[in-house]
Formats: C-alpha cells, structure tokens, sequence
C-alpha cells in the first residue's frame, strides 16, 4: 500500500496482571495493564528505508480511537526467528542454494537473535540438537540447516502451525517465521484459513519465499500473501533460486530497519474480538512511503 498519510503498523499485544497483597491475607487487588507494541518498515520505493521520523510524525488509532504513543524507538532489537525449510523431493535441484540462502540470513542478522530450523516435508523435524529450542550460534545453524533430507511431499501448513507454536517458548517480544518453500501443501492435516488466523494471532511477522513452478497444481501463492499481509511480514515470488540468497538477506536487513511504537489502550480489549490498528504519518518532507503492516490484534492469542 502506497500512501504519504496513511499507515498500518504491526502490532503485538502483551497482557500483564498485577497482583498485589499485603501480609495480613487482605483482599487481592487485581489490575489487568495491556500494552500493545507495534513494528513497522516504512520505505520510500522499494528498498530504500525511511529511518528518520520522529514520534511527533505519528498517530496512532485502534478502532478509531486516537492512543497515546508510550515508547517509540528505531532500535536495531533481538528478534526469535523460525527458518522453516521445504525438504520435499521437488526440491532436489534446488536444496544447495536454499541452504546456502538460509545461511546468508543467518549471517546478515542481528548477532542476539535466537533462532531454530524446522525441516518439513512428509514429516516435520528440527534441525536442532533437542535440548537447544533456540541458538544464536552459527555453526549450530549451519549444522541444523544441513540436516536437511529431501523426500516425499510438502505439509507446509503443519510445519508453519508447529512453527508459530514453537515461536511463542521464545523470550524476545519480537519474533518472525520464514518459510522457504518451491510448492503449494499437498498432505498437511491443518488448512490454510486456520494457520493465517494463527500466525494473525500469534504477533510474528510472517516472511516467505515461494520458488513455484508455474505448473505446480498445489501451488497456492495467495496463502502466502495473506500470512504477509496480515502479519506485517512479506512475501516473495523468484523467478529463480538464484535470487534466494539476495531475498533471504533482504529480509534480515528489513527485521533489522524498523520502528517500535507502544501504546496502552484507552479502552478495554475484549476476547474474541479483533482490534483494528490505524497510524497516520505526517512526512515533514512530503515523499511517498510505502509501509507493511499487520492489520491489527485480538485478545484470543491461542492458535
């Protein structure tokens, strides 16, 4: 979405109680306190990001509803990040150069992030040693992303619903799935309405990169596109997987380019119902800026 004036940004939703009691056994008092934190990568064109705006240039609504910015920030913050990776025989061909892209992320990313491999084919399997959910460390990496063994078909949906549960064990606020895949899902027992409500949900930012081939039957680019968009995330549609590499980079040097706004709502959230998320900019300089941003957030956080 183009537009000088008008943006969505992500939004995660934290709910924290207090409680509070005294020696004696008095009453409970008990106050429920929500902050709603907000990502955003604003550019003007494709590539070019747009680091210089300042709180003053953004308003916030939720429901229409003007909020009050509590904390805004352009920190380059620790991200948990699921590389989940498509191991179907379909990939044969392709496998050197996605795990050599998977790599490059790896290696174009924050230092502090912390992140897990997910294979998937017929079957799902972390790449990890068992005892480690998540790791920093690239030779740990490197390993997962090797160990991956071609065969059978493709159950994406499964490996993105394993993939968001296991985001959530994550201790950064900040947290993104990628999914490389060269097919659509053929086998998964979960559907494509419930893993895009999932990953809504969920907070994560939603990346993928589809290397289809025009005559695949299974291949369904608008599911992708559908996890982007309501995630704040992207998604990606090579022509070939020579441009993988330069794609995976791409989306470490976005995880790594945007802003934090956070705000507590004037209004009380209520269950099961979604909560739309508006931010107006006012450009000091008047150009065109491009924004991707998640549409907005529910209290029923369980995927």
């Amino acid at each position: 979405m183009r537009t000088p004036s008008f943006l969505l940004l992500c939004v995660l939703l934290l709910s924290a109680p207090l409680l509070a009691q005294d020696a004696q056994d008095a009453p409970v008092i008990k106050m429920d306190v929500q902050r709603v934190i907000l990502y955003a990568t604003v550019r003007e064109g494709k590539a070019h990001f747009v680091g210089d705006l300042e709180k003053q240039n953004f308003t916030v609504l939720e429901d229409g509803v003007p909020q009050e910015i509590l904390s805004f920030s352009r920190d380059d913050v620790p991200v948990a990040v699921g590389l989940l990776i498509d191991n179907s025989q379909s990939m044969m061909n392709k496998r050197s150069e996605v795990v050599a892209a998977a790599k490059a992320f790896v290696r174009a990313s924050n230092p502090g992030d912390e992140m897990f491999v997910l294979h998937f084919n017929e079957q799902l399997s972390y790449g990890l040693p068992q005892n480690v959910p998540f790791t920093g460390n690239r030779e740990l990496l490197d390993a997962a992303l090797d160990r991956a063994r071609l065969d059978g078909r493709t159950a994406l949906y499964d490996a993105i619903h394993e993939g968001l549960k296991h985001l959530q064990t994550a201790r950064q606020t900040k947290k993104a799935l990628i999914v490389i895949s060269d097919g659509g899902d053929n086998l998964s027992v979960h559907k494509a309405s419930e893993v895009i409500r999932d990953a809504d949900l969920s907070g994560a930012l939603f990346y993928g990169i589809g290397i289809y081939d025009p005559l695949d039957g299974d291949a369904n680019p608008s599911v992708m596109r559908k996890l982007a968009q309501s995630t704040g995330g992207e998604v990606h549609f090579p022509k070939g997987v020579d441009e993988v590499r330069t794609l995976c980079e791409n989306i470490a040097r976005d995880l790594r380019n945007q802003y934090m706004i956070s705000y507590a709502p004037k209004s009380k959230a209520t269950p099961n119902n979604y909560h739309r998320i508006q931010i107006k900019v006012k450009d000091p300089q008047h150009r065109r800026l491009i924004v991707r941003t998640r549409t907005g957030y529910s209290l029923d956080t369980q995927p």
